[in-house]
């Protein structure tokens, strides 16, 4: 389980995070980054697959923002290594 601490709203399955990570490795478009965010209003997280580091500042980060939706983690595509 993946976000698995009271510092985040609910567990991530990593079977969940590594299909996202597939599905954006095998878009027509060449994404770099998979961006993990948490909606508030569904109760859920979901994936938003970004092009460039700087497209991550379009979100605000979870616990900092009175926004319904925040960016909980963003990853590198192929190396997984966590980028913010």
């Amino acid at each position: 389980m993946m976000f698995d601490s009271s510092d985040f709203p609910k567990a991530l399955e990593e079977s969940t995070f590594e299909s996202w990570l597939e599905a954006g490795r095998n878009s027509k478009i060449s994404f770099a980054y998979l961006l993990i965010i948490w909606d508030d209003m569904e109760g859920s997280y979901s994936p938003v697959y970004v092009e460039n580091r700087s497209d991550m500042a379009a979100y605000s980060k979870y616990g900092d923002s009175p926004e319904p939706q925040a960016l909980v983690a963003a990853y590198d595509l192929y190396s997984e290594s966590r980028v913010a």
